[in-house]
């Protein structure tokens, strides 16, 4: 089981309930309904704001009271806002991207873990970002606390081996939402191997493979799956 922004539906031999957790509950509970549909799987929604971690609690222990366990955790939550100089980031900005994007998933990973830990097995994911390896001048905040996020990754798989696994999965640019806001008609991703940006659907193999026994001897790593960045 697993939580976090949905990439693409997988096939629904995967067998995987889940909890959609997000900031807006109506999102929440349009997805859970469109996974239970196409899967036949159960699918909990929960309105939360992984940023701010006094709500963390209630998600893990309305997790376990509804499902009694959790194999998979998927910490997927992030932003990058934008700003146009350095000078301008405020304090609250700067908080605000490491609170989502480093110290909630720190937080669920010891909650959830150490669970996991008792039960005897169990996958954490971080999802990462490209930019934590090539940061540039715009994304700094954030590509500090993915950088963390991956240091993160190493002491958590050792905090919690050797009967849970934790990983990255390093993502480079995809398709989703948030491209929206990209300048993709100057963007060719020229720079990339495959000279193009990830469909969302191209990320499924790779967290399938961490969140399965396929991985079941890999720990404290960093999976990319970047297009092949330079």
């Amino acid at each position: 089981m697993a939580w976090g922004a949905r990439w693409h539906s997988p096939p629904p031999y995967c067998g995987a309930d889940m909890v959609i957790a997000n900031r807006n509950i109506d999102n929440c509970v349009a997805t859970a309904k469109e996974i239970e549909a196409e899967t036949g799987r159960s699918a909990m929604p929960y309105g939360v704001h992984v940023g701010r971690w006094d709500q963390l609690d209630g998600l893990v222990d309305a997790t376990y009271e509804r499902f009694g366990k959790v194999d998979t955790l998927i910490n997927n939550a992030g932003m990058s806002p934008l700003y146009d100089k350095l000078s301008n980031v405020t304090e609250k900005l700067f908080d605000a991207v490491v609170n989502l994007n480093l110290k909630g998933p720190f937080r669920l990973s010891a909650l959830v873990g150490e669970r996991m830990v008792a039960a005897g097995r169990g996958s954490i994911i971080n999802v990462s970002s490209t930019g934590s390896l090539r940061p540039n001048g715009g994304i700094i905040p954030y590509a500090a606390a993915k950088a963390g996020l991956n240091a993160m990754t190493e002491g958590l798989a050792q905090a919690f081996g050797p009967t849970v696994r934790v990983n990255s999965l390093m993502a480079g640019p995809y398709l989703t939402d948030v491209s929206k806001s990209w300048d993709l008609a100057g963007n060719n991703f020229s720079h990339l191997h495959l000279k193009r940006a990830g469909d969302p659907r191209e990320v499924v193999g790779a967290a399938l493979f961490l969140a399965s026994d396929a991985s079941s001897f890999t720990t404290g790593s960093i999976l990319r799956t970047d297009g092949g960045i330079p």
